[in-house]
């Protein structure tokens, strides 16, 4: 019986490396993965496949710098308690442009805890993220929205399996680089190319070789779509080939990855927000960390940051170790805070402006 579970041996091997290691694009990246991992080919074919088919592993794709490739945001959203189920479903299920979708609380008494809904959002370039939004109240009976555009990247990866072993306060060595936003125009024939290449793989095209498919779906040459791709990782427009765990729901034996999603908030001074990101992004613990703007309702706020774990008082300790270190680095911090996550589903976001042109025609935006 081929072992399925995230905390397998040999599957925390594979994980370790497929989940967030594999940076930019790669010709073969299970052979890169098996080479990492020092895990035979065949095995991380077979365990990978298993895991997909058992959903351990959510999906198996591309990821894109999509904040380099369409406009985006977090959103928070203001919506009525009655309708708040309907509107995460709404963005779940018939919004391809939202991508995360959380319910957050927190114990803080400002003006933003009225902001249950929190997602992720993406419109082509070109197109209006305010305008997507007034659509979105129209189908949802949102009150009120928050845009927080990133306007710095410090940390973004996943690693859950990987992070387990960490200890509060652990970080590199170096200051966390903030990778600065701005959309990046392509031609219809990138974008068809882009299409392909960051569709989520089924279990039977887990396989080397692994873009064969996906070259012909473009109606390309292999070698063509290897270059194009090459291009996209230049330009520095894709993320990584990764595996996504799926941790937020139990596995089908009932075994967690994760149990709490933290959004940590802090408001540093205006014009040190890039100092404190990069001292803030050293820490292994985030999975995501950004210069956003969060306003007046979340008493301006200015750096986001994500963390996950099993316990709960193990996060807090985390987020305690990064508090500390910005002291001792000689960064005051106004105020800070923290999101919860509750219910939550994530998905990518689209970002093709084909599909963008068609959901809005069916939907009265054309």
């Amino acid at each position: 019986m081929i072992q399925t579970e995230h905390n397998d041996p040999v599957n925390a091997r594979i994980l370790a490396v497929s989940e967030d290691k594999i940076s930019g694009f790669s010709r073969e990246p299970f052979q890169e993965i098996s080479r990492l991992s020092g895990v035979e080919l065949p095995i991380v074919l077979e365990r990978i496949r298993a895991m997909l088919e058992a959903g351990t592993i959510r999906r198996v794709r591309q990821t894109l710098l999509a904040t380099n490739l369409a406009e985006g945001a977090l959103v928070a959203w203001k919506v009525p308690a009655e309708k708040l189920d309907a509107a995460f479903d709404f963005m779940f299920r018939q919004d391809p442009f939202s991508g995360h979708v959380v319910i957050r609380s927190t114990d803080a008494k400002i003006p933003g805890e009225a902001y249950k809904l929190w997602t992720t959002l993406k419109v082509p370039a070109g197109q209006s993220l305010d305008a997507h939004c007034e659509l979105l109240i129209k189908r949802t009976g949102a009150e009120a929205y928050r845009l927080m555009p990133a306007k710095g990247i410090f940390a973004l990866g996943v690693g859950h399996v990987r992070r387990k072993t960490l200890e509060p306060g652990d970080l590199s060595e170096e200051m966390a680089r903030m990778l600065k936003t701005g959309v990046v125009q392509l031609t219809d024939h990138e974008w068809r190319i882009l299409v392909a290449l960051k569709k989520e793989f089924s279990p039977d095209e887990i396989r080397e070789p692994a873009w064969n498919a996906r070259a012909e779906e473009a109606e390309v040459s292999l070698e063509e779509f290897f270059a194009v791709a090459e291009s996209l990782r230049e330009r520095k427009l894709l993320g990584r080939f990764s595996t996504f765990l799926e941790h937020v729901k139990p596995s089908q034996t009932g075994v967690r990855v994760t149990r709490f999603n933290a959004l940590f908030h802090w408001a540093v001074p205006p014009g040190r927000e890039e100092e404190a990101g990069a001292q803030i992004g050293r820490h292994e613990c985030l999975t995501h960390c950004y210069w956003r703007e969060g306003g007046p309702e979340f008493n301006n706020v200015n750096i986001m940051a994500v963390s996950h774990g099993t316990d709960k008082d193990r996060v807090m300790q985390f987020k305690a170790a990064i508090d500390n270190h910005l002291i001792e680095a000689g960064i005051p911090v106004s105020y800070t805070n923290v999101f919860w996550g509750g219910r939550s589903e994530i998905k990518p976001s689209e970002i093709s402006p084909f599909a963008y042109q068609e959901w809005h025609a069916r939907h009265g935006l054309a």
